[in-house]
């Protein structure tokens, strides 16, 4: 008897891993900041005529961020903060850009995690700002990549590989 109680609470937590919840998603599938540790590391690639680096952080307490440069022959073009927390019953993106001078480029902007995958997250904006979607994406350990759509529609990928 012993054996059929344990047998059948077992199956009723993984039934219970299945349901869906008001958002859609299966309670199995919710992220926490644990499932974004792939993201840690410190990445390069070129944006334009520049180059921008990505330095995340690992990811503990809740949260995992990244110092982010754009570098360009003429100097330091932009310096942007990261933050991804979980907050809300989800994962939150804060982020912030400032130009030479720590001027801010425009006011932070909040994104909520839209999906994500084995080593793959996408964010959707929450808030006004310079995105409407940023993913953040590891296709192989030598690459990092980060994709979206601007406020403008214009999508766009950028390619990166660890920094020696």
């Amino acid at each position: 008897m012993r054996t059929l109680i344990l047998g059948l609470i077992t199956l009723m937590a993984s039934a219970m891993s299945q349901i869906s919840l008001a958002d859609g998603h299966l309670q199995s599938e919710k992220t926490s900041i644990a499932n974004l540790s792939w993201m840690t590391g410190n990445w390069s690639g070129a944006m334009g005529p520049g180059t921008l680096e990505e330095n995340w952080t690992q990811a503990k307490s809740g949260s995992i961020a990244s110092l982010v440069r754009l570098t360009t022959p003429g100097g330091t073009g932009m310096v942007e903060i990261v933050n991804i927390q979980e907050m809300e019953g989800t994962l939150v993106l804060h982020l912030q850009q400032w130009g030479p001078g720590f001027a801010p480029l425009a006011p932070a902007q909040k994104m909520l995690l839209d999906k994500s995958g084995e080593h793959t997250v996408t964010f959707k904006a929450a808030s006004p700002g310079g995105l409407k979607q940023l993913t953040y994406s590891r296709p192989a350990d030598n690459e990092f990549e980060v994709s979206g759509v601007t406020a403008e529609d214009q999508n766009f990928t950028i390619k990166m590989t660890p920094i020696q």
